[in-house]
């Protein structure tokens, strides 16, 4: 039996190929309320694109135990060895817009929602450890110099490397970003990163501090420079094509997921600042725990409605896990659910992929536009009440933490070096070919910029090591 076409109150439609019109010529009547309603809806489908990430592909899936971490945390998800938690992940890029190619120099989204049986936990991040600098304040500043220039509406290389030559902090995820892992061959092919340091507490109170790593089970791949060039012209939608195609035939990826765990003690003395996210632990001083793996094996029935319109926020946390003092997260709590209530309204949390699954959402937060269920009905909409209202449960607090200090604008002023652990990665970590392919991709890019610019820049490779500097003038052709 065929289904008949309706407006979007229900009623049947007569005729969906010609408008109402006045003789067979027009003019068009504006009693034509179908029209009317199929035009403004059109008008009204694009919602804004995301400042960041705006391009993304997502799939749906599951997470498993497979370590008890109950010493660690009391988060019910992470319960017992063999529990499975539904999950939706989404990969973006994160500088480009909605259109840009998939294969661009960019540091890529890895972002994970949890449906627990205590609410939605997110875990927000990217394809690398660290990030470009530590403060929110120059988020903004940051992002602008990734985009267009006002002037031109063009990507420019003076802003590119002019804000990043005047934040010296940023080196440690350029030297990253110009390696070949700032064009992974596959959404697939990359690991996933939280980045900052969070907070699992237990049972008993205790604190620990925790750094998470998705390393992916298909192994690491990534395009040279060359590749990507070309992969940009002739499959511009390759890694969410891959992706898709991947999940089709059954070939369902898989991360394992792997944890550096602190005690809260550790973190006064420790060499780095474990809040700073421009820095790693290493691997020596907090070997990685392996502690479960995600499998996607669905995709997404329709994009808009699960990849398009699916907000994550580092500030949707379950009792056990919770926020560290890091600067830059603490902004990112307030940043991201802003942004959605910006770009889907205030009651997006209604939508499907982003409702909790596995517990009922009970609070006194009502109206507002596009609210799509019951509105709580005549349930009361305040608190304290004597109807029967949801109420706070004491078991749901984190244990306290002292804070001290003068309120003030201050710098940064941690001992340890931003140009330590750079070097590292380019002396000890990168092979000889890793080296090759990370200068030519910084000349390639850096060549673009001013002299005064270029040389600026630099300087700063050469304080993390002085021929990581030398070979980038070498290759620009300037003198230090």
């Amino acid at each position: 039996m065929k289904k008949t076409l309706t407006t979007n109150q229900g009623a049947p439609v007569s005729d969906d190929q010609n408008s109402l019109t006045v003789s067979n010529n027009g003019p068009v009547v504006i009693q034509d309320v179908h029209l009317i309603e199929k035009l403004a809806h059109f008008n009204r489908e694009r919602i804004p694109e995301r400042v960041v990430h705006a391009k993304g592909a997502g799939a749906g899936g599951y997470f498993e135990v497979t370590k008890d971490v109950t010493k660690y945390t009391k988060a019910k998800f992470l319960s017992e060895v063999g529990k499975r938690t539904e999950v939706f992940a989404r990969f973006s890029t994160v500088g480009g817009e909605k259109g840009s190619a998939d294969a661009e120099r960019d540091p890529r989204g890895f972002a994970v929602k949890f449906y627990t049986e205590e609410g939605n936990y997110d875990l927000v991040g990217n394809n690398t450890p660290v990030f470009f600098i530590r403060d929110p304040l120059k988020f903004p500043d940051f992002i602008h110099t990734q985009k267009r220039n006002p002037g031109t509406n063009l990507k420019d290389a003076n802003m590119f490397w002019d804000f990043l030559s005047l934040t010296p902090e940023s080196l440690h995820q350029v030297t990253i970003l110009f390696s070949d892992r700032g064009t992974p061959r596959s959404f697939r092919n990359m690991n996933g990163y939280g980045s900052h340091t969070y907070k699992w507490y237990n049972n008993d109170g205790e604190i620990f501090w925790i750094k998470y790593h998705f390393k992916t089970d298909q192994g690491i791949q990534n395009l040279t420079r060359e590749e990507a060039e070309h992969m940009k012209g002739t499959d511009p939608d390759h890694a969410t094509r891959d992706l898709s195609n991947a999940i089709k035939k059954g070939e369902f990826p898989s991360w394992t997921l792997q944890v550096q765990i602190m005690p809260a003690k550790d973190a006064e003395k420790y060499r780095f600042d474990v809040f700073d996210v421009t820095k790693v632990w290493p691997h020596g001083d907090y070997p990685p725990m392996d502690i479960g793996k995600m499998v996607l094996n669905r995709n997404p029935a329709n994009y808009f409605a699960e990849v398009e319109q699916a907000a994550f926020s580092p500030g949707n946390f379950v009792t056990g896990i919770g926020a560290s003092p890091d600067k830059m997260l603490q902004g990112r709590l307030f940043a991201y659910h802003d942004a959605h209530r910006y770009r889907l309204g205030p009651n997006y949390l209604l939508l499907p992929v982003n409702q909790p699954k596995g517990v009922k959402v009970n609070n006194y937060q009502r109206d507002g536009y596009m609210r799509v269920d019951g509105n709580e009905g005549d349930a009361p909409n305040y608190y304290p009440n004597s109807f029967g209202g949801p109420e706070p449960d004491v078991k749901a607090a984190e244990p306290a933490f002292e804070v001290s200090g003068k309120v003030a604008r201050q710098p940064y002023t941690h001992p340890n070096s931003d140009f330590v652990q750079p070097g590292n990665l380019y002396r000890h970590v990168m092979t000889d070919m890793d080296r090759e392919h990370l200068i030519g991709n910084i000349v390639t890019h850096l060549c673009n910029a001013n002299k005064e610019i270029q040389l600026r820049q630099t300087k700063i490779f050469y304080k993390a090591d002085p021929k990581y500097g030398q070979r980038v003038a070498d290759g620009l052709g300037i003198t230090l």
